[in-house]
């Protein structure tokens, strides 16, 4: 599985004789809808400090 997964053709066989061929699955990739996540992250609110401060004094605060 591990093989087909990385795009490998695995033929499984029956007395030496091709019986089965496992092969990855190709998946449609999804287009994103650029107005839509414009206007999602618009709706978020702003954060009063940036986030490097932020980030430091939760690193901070849970060490000691």
């Amino acid at each position: 599985m591990e093989r087909a997964a990385a795009g490998e053709t695995v033929r499984i066989t029956r007395r030496g004789k091709p019986v089965a061929q496992i092969t990855r699955v190709e998946t449609p990739r999804k287009k994103i809808d650029i107005a839509s996540l414009r206007a999602l992250t618009d709706s978020m609110p702003r954060h009063k400090e940036p986030a490097r401060v932020f980030i430091r004094k939760m690193r901070d605060g849970a060490r000691y």
